[in-house]
């Protein structure tokens, strides 16, 4: 038990960093860290199970600070707790070019950091992920490897923040009693007082999904620490409202908005010093505070020890699948079962749409690979992402391994990314591809965090049809390669479809989405190849050395590609065709490679049911484009195609106008 006087001295020293990192940068938001000091003192230094000296311990609790602009909060702890690759001058160049110490908190820059933060309420649905991670994970492995806490600290902006309700809900419904989520309950935000634009009854909205609440005094170490031992008794998430001072300890600014997102000043942070009682310099801890902060440290070592003996003590078989898993390696198997399968193509040649060639590669990759895990957001008839191997989760039954997310894109795509940070388990989960939209965030956040997850966005286009241009994508191609560090994958057929989740799921360093067709397609590739050629982003499906035209097409439209070379042959005319499943992938190959796949036909047609923009690094300025330039339209597919001038003839006629 830490003295009053001794937890008020180790708050300080939170508050004390926080408040002179962000004056020296003349940037940053003091305000949260030093009201929040508190409850991340007895939490840190009584509660969290994490080991600094071990900080991807896989049976570590998780801590997620979803209020990111509060990140001061976070570096000062890791600080103050040992981690090594945190120090006293990482604080002081917070907010500096190529400081571990950013404005938010990012993954993968320093130890600890469990997720990068900073748009609202992503942090408190990647948490309900972890926890959903841990509980499945628990099941599977026994609670001896996987028996974890997942904390979360929100502000009022991650509760206004719509994506923050389909998290709740989720983790309500699922019953996730070892989610806790403190509530920084300053009633300030960067507008003024949260009055002005909010009247919510938080605690009957999170009682309302089945959540247990607490309401307490967010400076009272006593009923911080009553409370998170009664939320760790729970048999529902927990949500503990903490009514805190915003900036406590500054005596001008505290509890106003003043204190939220600017620097204190010199005259204030002095006037905190006598206020507080803390005669340090800046960025000086009084040895005997960071003495203990260490120790706190240093609490959970024997915890972790204890774990690895377990670990050493289990199942050989058990023990080598857990490590496989966390050290986010496929099984030595994984190339040559996907090899087999695409011989299987070969000798079938099956005419499908993508969703289902999707299908029947995930039968093949989830009877393989254990650490799926499935879902839709209420689409599962239609993305075709429920193999024979999935039983679904339910809230007392965990052995599934398919989540059905309920209608709430936001919140799956950003649970998915809790789920793959947590690790253990590979996330991929369906959608439509117009409400890749709703996900975009959390998709972006992947890519910049460099985690594996695979989007399935189905119904890829126009050849939705009767469901019309609400629900066909017509610029979202353009758009989700415009995110650095994605892959857009669009398959052409079986085959294709096969080799893009090949290269998705040995991708671990960056997310994915497939786009898939509704409507049939014939096959483009009806011979075996061992090679992945998708992998090359774009490749030459039918060669001609001497062609005059090239045509470039991605998905459904390598179907007209095919046709309309094949009519120019008949009319004498020379024509080649490129498939380009991957713009990213084929962009980072050679110099050239890329030249030669571009080639030196006189004429090049893009063809694509989207927007034209990005095809212009394949076809050039006057390259010919046959796809979109407005929105779609309600009709039957074919129709639509024809309305929009996606057609073989439309090709063809774009070639011989080109060549006269």
């Amino acid at each position: 038990m830490i003295s009053p006087e001794k937890h008020q001295r180790m708050a300080n020293a939170i508050r004390f960093l926080a408040m002179d990192a962000v004056e020296k940068a003349n940037s940053g938001h003091p305000g949260l860290p030093m009201g929040a000091a508190d409850i991340a003192t007895v939490l840190f230094s009584r509660y969290l199970k994490f080991d600094p000296k071990n900080p991807l311990w896989p049976d570590r609790d998780r801590f997620v600070l979803s209020a990111g602009h509060g990140s001061m909060l976070l570096y000062s702890l890791l600080y103050l707790t040992g981690y090594e690759d945190m120090t006293i001058e990482d604080i002081k160049q917070f907010r500096q070019l190529g400081s571990k110490t950013a404005g938010h908190p990012e993954y993968g820059h320093a130890s600890g950091i469990e997720t990068t933060t900073g748009p609202l309420g992503q942090g408190i649905a990647n948490a309900v992920g972890m926890a959903i991670a841990e509980r499945k994970l628990a099941e599977e492995f026994g609670s001896e490897l996987q028996s974890h806490f997942t904390y979360a600290l929100v502000g009022d902006g991650c509760l206004m923040e719509g994506i923050s309700q389909e998290a709740i809900a989720l983790a309500g419904h699922l019953k996730l009693n070892k989610l806790v989520v403190f509530w920084d309950d300053n009633k300030i935000t960067i507008d003024g007082a949260v009055s002005l634009s909010d009247s919510t009854d938080q605690i009957a909205r999170l009682k309302s999904a089945h959540w247990n609440t607490i309401e307490i005094d967010g400076h009272d170490q006593d009923a911080i620490a009553a409370a998170i031992e009664a939320a760790h008794k729970s048999d529902r998430p927990t949500f503990i409202a903490c009514r805190t001072i915003i900036g406590f300890g500054a005596p001008n600014k505290q509890g106003t908005h003043k204190v939220h997102g600017s620097p204190l000043g010199a005259e204030e942070i002095a006037a905190a010093r006598k206020s507080l009682n803390w005669e340090s310099e800046a960025f000086v801890v009084p040895a005997d505070v960071l003495d203990t902060w260490r120790l706190a440290g240093l609490r959970s070592t024997k915890a972790r020890k204890e774990w690895e003996e377990r670990l050493a003590s289990s199942d050989a078989e058990k023990r080598a699948e857990f490590n496989r898993r966390f050290a986010g390696e496929l099984p030595g198997s994984f190339d040559t079962t996907i090899d087999a399968f695409k011989k299987k193509i070969a000798a079938n040649n099956p005419t499908v749409a993508t969703r289902k060639a999707s299908e029947d590669a995930l039968e093949v990759i989830n009877g393989l690979l254990p650490e799926t895990l499935g879902g839709s957001a209420d689409l599962t008839p239609s993305n075709n992402t429920k193999t024979s191997q999935m039983k679904a989760i339910t809230p007392t039954d965990f052995s599934g391994r398919y989540m059905h997310y309920g209608i709430r894109e936001h919140g799956m795509a950003a649970a998915m990314n809790g789920i793959s940070l947590h690790g253990g388990l590979i996330p991929y989960a369906g959608g439509f591809l117009i409400f890749s939209d709703y996900c975009r965030p959390s998709v972006r956040l992947a890519a910049l965090m460099g985690i594996r997850v695979v989007h399935v966005w189905t119904h890829d286009s126009i050849g939705v049809g009767e469901d019309g241009p609400t629900h066909q994508p017509v610029e979202h191609y353009a758009a989700l390669r415009a995110i650095p560090n994605l892959l857009l994958f669009r398959p052409a057929d079986e085959t294709e479809t096969a080799e893009c989740w090949q290269i998705a799921l040995k991708e671990k360093h960056r997310p994915s989405g497939l786009a898939l067709t509704r409507q049939n397609l014939t096959p483009a590739r009806t011979e075996y190849e061992e090679k992945n050629l998708s992998a090359y982003g774009a490749y030459e499906l039918i060669s001609a050395s001497d062609a005059k035209v090239s045509i470039f097409a991605s998905g459904s439209e390598v179907e007209l590609a095919i046709k309309a070379q094949q009519t120019l042959a008949a009319k004498g005319i020379s024509a080649r065709v490129v498939s380009v499943p991957c713009f990213e992938l084929f962009f980072e190959q050679s110099a050239d490679y890329q030249k030669a796949i571009i080639g030196n036909a006189p004429v090049k047609i893009a063809v694509e049911a989207g927007i034209r923009q990005g095809w212009d690094a394949f076809i050039g300025n006057d390259g010919a484009f046959i796809g979109m330039k407005s929105f779609g339209a309600s009709a039957p597919a074919k129709d639509l195609f024809k309305h929009f001038g996606i057609t073989v003839e439309a090709v063809v006629s774009a070639a011989e106008a080109k060549l006269a």
